[in-house]
Order: C-alpha cells, then sequence, then structure tokens
C-alpha cells in the first residue's frame, strides 16, 4: 500500500512543514487540488448525491504544477500529485507543458490525476461550454499524449486543430507520467479504464469503493487491459494496522490521508500514523 497526503485538507501554511515531515517519515506522495478560478455563484458538487459545492469561493487556489515544482525542490523521494487537474479547461500545449516541466525538475516525480470538472460556472468564466467537458477532455488528453512521446504532432480535431509541432524535451517518465482519472460517474470510471494509468476518487469506506473497483474491473476487461499495474486511489480511514490488508484486499493501492483534525496537528498527525501504518523514516541527518 503507498500512503499520500491530502494537502487540500491543509490551511496552506501548513502545507511545507507537512511535505518536509512526509518526506522524513517515508510517505509515498503529497496531493494537491486544484481550479482555474472559483466564481462567486458555484453550484453542483464532485461528490455523488450532493448538491452544493464543498468550498467557499474565496478557498486559497493556487497553479498546482508551479507549487508542486516548488515542493519538488525541497524534496527528493516523494511524489508529486494533482488530486485534480481540470486538463479539458487548458489548451494542450499549456497543460503538456506544465506536466512535463513538473516532470522534469522534480526527475520523474510527477503523478497526474485529471478530472473533467464539475463547477459549470468555472467553465463559464472561461468562455467554454460546459456541456463538451468530457469530449475536450478526452481530445486535449489524446492531444498531450502524443506530445509527450511522438517527435511530431499535428491535430484536427473537434476542439483543437494544429499544423506540425516538435514538443521537447519529453517526460522524464516515458511514455507520460503516470495518468490517473478522477470522478465517480460511469463516464469518468470508463474513461480511467480505457484511457488512463489508474483512477483517483473521493474519500471511501472499505465497504463503499467496493462498487468503483468492481466497475473498474468489469471495463478494464472489457478493454482488453487487465487490472495489472492500474493504479486505484482513494482517501480513507486507518484506524489500526490491520485496516490496511481490508484496503488492499479492496482492491485500493494508494491511501490518500489526512489524519488530522485541525491543520496545527497535521505534523503530529501524519507521525502518529506513520507510526501506526510501519512507515520506514528516513535516516535523521
Amino acid at each position: 500500500m503507498k500512503f499520500g497526503i491530502a494537502l487540500g485538507a491543509l490551511n496552506a501554511h501548513f502545507h511545507v512543514a507537512v511535505t518536509d515531515e512526509a518526506e522524513r517519515l517515508g510517505f509515498e506522495s503529497v496531493w494537491l487540488p486544484e481550479h482555474l478560478v472559483l466564481t462567486m455563484t458555484m453550484t453542483r458538487s464532485p461528490t455523488p448525491g450532493e448538491e452544493h459545492p464543498p468550498v467557499p469561493p474565496t478557498t486559497p487556489v493556487f497553479d498546482a504544477f508551479t507549487y508542486l515544482g516548488f515542493l519538488a525542490g525541497r524534496t527528493s523521494r516523494l511524489r508529486l500529485g494533482t488530486h485534480v487537474y481540470n486538463l479539458a479547461l487548458r489548451h494542450p500545449f499549456v497543460a503538456a507543458r506544465a506536466v512535463q516541466t513538473l516532470d522534469l525538475v522534480s526527475d520523474g516525480r510527477a503523478e497526474i490525476g485529471i478530472g473533467a470538472g464539475w463547477l459549470e460556472q468555472e467553465w463559464q468564466a472561461a468562455e467554454l461550454d460546459f456541456h463538451t467537458r468530457g469530449r475536450r477532455l478526452d481530445e486535449a488528453l489524446e492531444v498531450c499524449k502524443r506530445l509527450w512521446s511522438e517527435p511530431e504532432v499535428a491535430h484536427d480535431g473537434q476542439f483543437f486543430r494544429f499544423a506540425p509541432v516538435a514538443f521537447e524535451p519529453k517526460p522524464v517518465q516515458q511514455p507520460w507520467p503516470p495518468l490517473l482519472i478522477g470522478g465517480e460517474s460511469d463516464a469518468a470510471l470508463g474513461r480511467a479504464a480505457r484511457a488512463a494509468d489508474g483512477w483517483i476518487g473521493m474519500a471511501h469506506t472499505v465497504e463503499s469503493v467496493g462498487e468503483p473497483v468492481a466497475r473498474l474491473r468489469e471495463l478494464l476487461d472489457g478493454y482488453g487491459r487487465g487490472g495489472a499495474g492500474f493504479e486505484v486511489c482513494v482517501g480513507g480511514p486507518v484506524e489500526r494496522r490491520e485496516d490496511v490488508e481490508r484496503w488492499e484486499q479492496a482492491g485500493v493501492t494508494r491511501l490518500i490521508v489526512s489524519p488530522w483534525r485541525r491543520s496545527p496537528e497535521a505534523v503530529d498527525g501524519i507521525k502518529a500514523f506513520a507510526d501506526l501504518v510501519g512507515l520506514d523514516a528516513a535516516p535523521e541527518r
């Protein structure tokens, strides 16, 4: 089991301290949420069954790749992930360059969680059609994959058209950094099984994660991919060491955790969590 830290569950003042300590304690990754902009009027929610956004419009938001690049410079082992990046709100040139640069400056430690987006007003503010977000994401992702892996790329699609371009340098991780599709909908699960290296979901319990994992297995089989190497990443509780085995048996390969109640308690919380699950801390210098 891999263990990541949910930076989005923290006051931003504590990101650096928690990241530094997570690296020392032996956590595998840190994960940063992302929006292009939060509008004053917001509807919908990324959580199934909920109608209201989980955050107010004044929530601090950062450019994910700039921030993760900064954290890359402070660390040497932690993987650095987006949870999740709204790729379809950007031109593929912009998105591909951001991903490529993070992977290069981190020496191949980028993990790219991608979502289709849930905030309709964000799309309206960017003057894009919210109802095309799935198709736009599929096309943008395909273009990005080609930019990351092919010497010359031309494209003539529904949303993006360009004559041959070169895109250098390529990411360290080839053919591209791990791509994890976020979301709980049928469309998101299908996209993950069809076009990604894994799925990154919301907070779950051992019981609730069974349904999307079973559906992913069906979809992966349908695409002839099997499940080998496919990452399943969710948030969830670990109250005793035996819980880790239960998550593994449920098919989860990475837990993104936030073992604290208040941000000032986060460093102590991740220390206690590391002791609970038996992480190997780096030697003291």
